[in-house]
């Protein structure tokens, strides 16, 4: 029998009087110095950031906290309808909608961008890169990942913001360009307006932070989780799920009574 490997993990550990996380204790080292942004670069990375960092992952973090009545927060608020006791399962109900349409295409783009550029150290001439991206999503009949918006036309106005903001803290290297070609490309391609969304931006920003793309979606989750919260603070006091089901169940089913009658 072959020698089990053994469980190990070296994000936390705790004492009767200790707790340790990546190396800080949590009492005297962070409890009222580390912001929530950068305690979550620390799990994402094993260090806490610098300033210039800091700055850019709690933009990119912020900028995903709310948007509204988004799918995931009417999901959210329907399940607490439906559960109240279970504030812990509305919210999780509404984190299992961030996927490729909405908040996790910033997973995508940042894969698409490092996919692409493997090291960012060389020297690359992107705008064949980029041509060949969308050629390559275009002939697959694949819609571009971080480019182009159905309510924010013709401007994300969260886009340009995101790279002013890691421009001026010098995070606006090749991922940033990239990103920028592509959707410039795209849009001699498809023939439209298709200008980077906040994802894309995310996804670029995040991959100039050297986050790996496989985990970028999780800053999403993170940030909307809070949003969420609220969402469901604003449903203890101002209801609305039960309204949107009554609503829609009276216009969903409105022909089939007026057949009746």
């Amino acid at each position: 029998m072959s020698k089990r490997k053994p469980i190990r993990t070296d994000i936390a550990w705790s004492t009767h009087s200790t707790i340790t996380i990546k190396g800080f204790d949590l009492c005297n080292d962070i409890l009222g110095t580390v912001s929530l942004g950068d305690i979550a670069f620390l799990e994402l990375t094993d260090r806490l950031p610098a300033k210039r960092e800091s700055v850019v992952f709690n933009a990119i973090a912020v900028t995903l906290v709310e948007h509204g009545l988004t799918p995931s927060a009417i999901a959210t608020r329907m399940t607490y309808a439906g559960a109240p006791e279970a504030m812990q399962a509305a919210v999780a109900a509404g984190l299992c909608g961030l996927g490729n349409v909405f908040v996790g295409s910033m997973e995508t783009a940042a894969r698409m961008l490092q996919e692409a550029i493997p090291d960012p150290t060389k020297s690359i001439d992107l705008e064949p890169l980029a041509r060949q991206i969308v050629e390559g999503f275009h002939g697959r009949k694949q819609t571009v990942p971080g480019i182009g918006h159905h309510l924010h036309k013709p401007v994300d106005p969260r886009a340009p913001r995101l790279f002013q903001i890691a421009a001026e803290s010098g995070y606006d290297g090749p991922y940033v360009k990239l990103m920028k070609a592509v959707a410039k490309e795209a849009e001699a391609v498809y023939g439209r307006s298709l200008p980077v969304n906040a994802t894309g931006a995310i996804g670029a920003i995040a991959s100039e932070l050297k986050l790996p793309w496989q985990i970028v979606r999780g800053i999403g989750v993170m940030a909307r989780a809070i949003g969420l919260v609220g969402h469901i603070r604003e449903e203890m006091r101002e209801p609305m799920a039960l309204e949107i089901k009554a609503r829609a169940e009276e216009e969903a089913t409105a022909h089939l009574r007026s057949e009746k009658s």
